[in-house]
């Protein structure tokens, strides 16, 4: 979720219009079944339905698959040279977003810093999707995303193209292209359902708490006057792993439905229920679940004898006026949207493990050498734990809360104990301006091995040992947990509102920090979409966070600290549990002053 450093990435400039709608703003009047269309996108089956220039797809030449044992390499001659990868593919009418994802590995003998003597172009039709370059070397695979919906509807040609110069090597080796749509409910139904959401889940762990295994059931009701045929669980952290012969989210044994193929790049699973279920009706889904947390240090990942477990249970996707959310994963922010609901979740485990986690805990003893951790958790979005060997120690702020902060063997005492003055200062301030924390307990997990900074889920935070890192995470237990927002299409509501509430926090004006923006184009905007940020990632961190907390500094200084102060109060306890959108806020925010907003929404770039 809350990602303090932005991940670079190359991307063409020529995206950004394809880029900048939001990849579920189109209502399309068909029905849309979300589906990946690219065909044979790991070349396990040879060159077909590809059309490619000789050679392209094979095995071995001193480079390796990102998944199974094929790949698709682009020059690498060390001569003047092109090799094209093409196939023509179509976009279901009535699906409105589309989004294009590849994993590409740059190898050159290329020394120059400045200079694209070779390039790889991906286009579709006559459109230029992106390119990248010898400038673009890295030593293992990189995923890359470009939203194309704009195609939505049509039939095109995909295609990859690597022009290569007179001399010193450079190859373009692509793997697991594909090619994923979604969207397309009826536009007249605003309703956001399956609603009220409640998920029991019975998860059992290895020795090293890396592996768990269980079942999970949800119950939900249908909000919305259209009836409900099915509905989709998102698989996050199945981004994390290879799709789809290699996945860390496992669901098996579906009862209360039929479950249907994994899509968007399988994080997102349909079930269909036995019948259309009306509005007001309920109905439960169950199914067996597995778990295995990779290495590495991240909101889904494992340091050493630490795992952190963010997004790994599989959620109920959304439904409303722009049909299902089904939009990809993102590393360079956040997809989620969800809804609050309730968690009952038993973690059973070794007595030598911790597990923190999102809600209230309790520990009972289970067989021998194990203990079993209950969380209860009631109106959270989402449910996140940790497992190892940690320190803890524990606190409570002035207004209650009892904190929790567990440490990896790696920080000292001192840090803990500073970032747990940090944790329940931080939420006594937050409740104070925008609400008292709805709440018993909040947990903080310490590494300093984190890459992205600090990451937050209800009642529980992943943090480096950062003041400010803590100070902004414990923001989001507002803005995203209980002000909740669709994060793919508006990352702003909850980045911007949650740096603006750390600046406040530590007696920070933001006085001229406005004066220091720069656009990078007319298409760039603080409200634009993960699309457009994940074609645009180096502006992502600095746009998002950096001008839309400035953009809020100034609005304050527009209509004055207390209008500012009881319009962010009103605005939360409006939105309680619910969900924001930035129409709702610019109107909360002109019902607050008689000052006409229109030409500051224009300076700040806050459209919608």
């Amino acid at each position: 979720m809350r990602r303090l450093i932005a991940i670079i990435a190359a991307a063409a400039a020529a995206a950004a219009s394809l880029a900048a709608a939001p990849a579920a703003a189109s209502h399309a009047a068909a029905a849309c079944t979300p589906a990946q269309v690219v065909g044979n996108g790991g070349f396990e089956t040879g060159t077909t339905p590809w059309t490619a220039s000789t050679g392209v797809i094979f095995t071995g030449g001193g480079q390796t698959a990102h998944s199974g044992g094929r790949f698709a390499r682009l020059d690498g001659t060390g001569g003047t040279h092109t090799d094209t990868l093409t196939q023509t593919v179509t976009l279901p009418a009535g699906c409105s977003a589309a989004s294009l994802t590849f994993w590409l590995h740059v190898g050159t003998a290329e020394t120059t810093t400045g200079i694209a003597y070779d390039t790889l172009t991906a286009k579709i039709g006559g459109t230029t999707l992106a390119t990248y370059s010898n400038l673009d070397r890295n030593t293992g695979y990189a995923q890359k995303t470009i939203d194309v919906s704009a195609f939505a509807g049509q039939t095109v040609t995909l295609a990859f193209t690597g022009t290569e110069d007179s001399s010193l090597q450079t190859s373009f080796v692509l793997d697991d292209v594909a090619l994923d749509v979604s969207g397309g409910a009826p536009a007249a139904d605003p309703v956001r359902t399956p609603a009220t959401p409640s998920y029991t889940v019975n998860l059992s762990s290895d020795a090293t708490g890396a592996t768990w295994t269980g079942h999970e059931s949800v119950t939900f009701t249908n909000a919305s006057a259209t009836p409900l045929p099915e509905v989709y669980l998102r698989l996050w952290d199945n981004y994390h792993g290879t799709c789809p012969s290699n996945t860390p989210i496992t669901v098996s044994q579906v009862t209360g439905g039929t479950a249907g193929a994994l899509t968007v790049g399988c994080t997102a699973l349909k079930i269909t229920l036995p019948a259309p279920l009306s509005q007001g009706h309920s109905a439960t889904i169950g199914f067996d679940l597995s778990v295995a947390v990779p290495s590495g240090a991240d909101r889904f990942g494992r340091d050493g004898a630490y795992s952190f477990i963010g997004n790994a249970l599989p959620l109920l996707a959304i439904r409303d006026a722009a049909g299902w959310h089904l939009d990809p994963y993102t590393n360079n922010g956040e997809s989620f949207y969800s809804l609050a609901s309730d968690f009952t979740v038993t973690l059973d485990h070794p007595a030598s493990l911790s597990v923190p986690a999102t809600g209230t805990s309790t520990d009972t003893p289970g067989t021998a050498g194990r203990t079993v951790t209950t969380a209860t958790a009631a109106k959270v979005r989402d449910f996140a734990w940790a497992a190892g060997p940690f320190q803890k120690i524990t606190g409570t702020s002035a207004s209650g809360v009892r904190v929790g902060v567990y440490r990896v063997s790696a920080i000292s005492a001192s840090s803990a104990q500073s970032m747990l003055s940090t944790a329940t200062g931080a939420l006594d301030a937050h409740a104070q301006r925008f609400g008292a924390y709805p709440y018993a307990e909040a947990d903080v997990v310490l590494d300093n091995n984190f890459w992205f900074g600090g990451m937050e889920y209800p009642g529980f935070v992943l943090d480096l040992v950062s003041s400010t890192a803590l100070a902004h995470e414990f923001a989001h237990q507002w803005w995203y947990g209980i002000v909740g927002d669709d994060e793919y299409t508006s990352p702003w509501l909850d980045e911007s509102f949650a740096d603006y509430a750390t600046d406040l926090y530590f007696g920070r004006t933001g006085s001229g920090c406005w004066n220091s923006v720069s656009w990078a184009s007319s298409a760039e905007n603080i409200t634009n979409s993960m699309a457009y940020w994940d074609a645009h990632s180096s502006r992502y961190s600095t746009v998002v966070y950096g001008y839309g907390k400035c953009a809020l500094h100034d609005l304050r200084r527009l209509i004055g600290d207390s209008a500012m102060t009881t319009l962010l109060r009103a605005y939360a306890q409006g939105h309680w549990y619910g969900v924001s959108t930035t129409a709702e806020f610019k109107a909360a925010a002109q019902a607050a002053t008689p000052t006409d907003l229109t030409a500051f929404w224009t300076q700040h770039r806050i459209a919608g």
